[in-house]
């Protein structure tokens, strides 16, 4: 018999933590583009590996452009192709959520690989000259803000963020498609496997 506590059972939506929320975002934002290829787990991987490469840079906000132009260059002049969707998918790796604990990793790694071992900050220190340079600047247009952006990232941080995310890229990149090709095939065996032993 169907009773108003059903009813409002029915009726509520399942509520879900931080974390959890956070794990569905990444298995539908970098899994499920995964599991739906078509294509060969070479092509994919290498979809992961260029989309990481270029996720793991300080370019947030241009990345998809890159791995786009990336995609045509590749395709045209070196006949080295890759899954455009899935590389674009995994630029997603660097966001709003992990771009400074991402730029702040890039920078440090910069500063160390450039020998400066006596400005190396803390992340508080980190937060407070970005807030100073990026966040407070925020109300004085988009256009001006993009501009003031780019111009404090090139000028003050440029070359360090630019050296630092140089070796995460890199290995990044690699890892993420030894990663993926693992994952590829194990999971399309096991698809395989279940419709094999699927009951008719």
């Amino acid at each position: 018999m169907f009773n108003s506590k059903d009813s409002s059972r029915l009726g509520k939506k399942k509520s879900f933590t931080r974390w959890e929320k956070f794990k569905r975002v990444c298995e539908f934002k970098l899994l499920v583009p995964l599991k739906r290829s078509v294509h060969s787990p070479k092509h994919i991987a290498r979809g992961v590996m260029v989309g990481l490469a270029w996720g793991l840079t300080p370019t947030v906000g241009i990345q998809m452009i890159f791995c786009f132009f990336t995609w045509l260059i590749t395709r045209k002049f070196f006949r080295w192709d890759f899954s455009l969707i899935v590389a674009l998918a995994w630029t997603w790796t660097t966001n709003v959520i992990t771009i400074l604990p991402a730029y702040y990793l890039f920078f440090i790694t910069g500063q160390i690989l450039l020998g400066r071992f006596d400005t190396l900050s803390g992340y508080n220190e980190f937060l407070s000259l970005w807030n100073e340079n990026v966040i407070e600047k925020g109300s004085m247009g988009y256009l001006a803000w993009v501009w003031a952006y780019t111009v404090f990232l090139v000028k003050g941080w440029g070359l360090t963020l630019a050296i630092g995310c140089l070796p995460w890229s890199i290995l990044g990149a690699w890892g993420g498609y030894v990663w993926c090709l693992r994952f590829i095939v194990n999971y399309r065996e096991v698809r395989r496997l279940r419709q094999i032993h699927k009951p008719k």
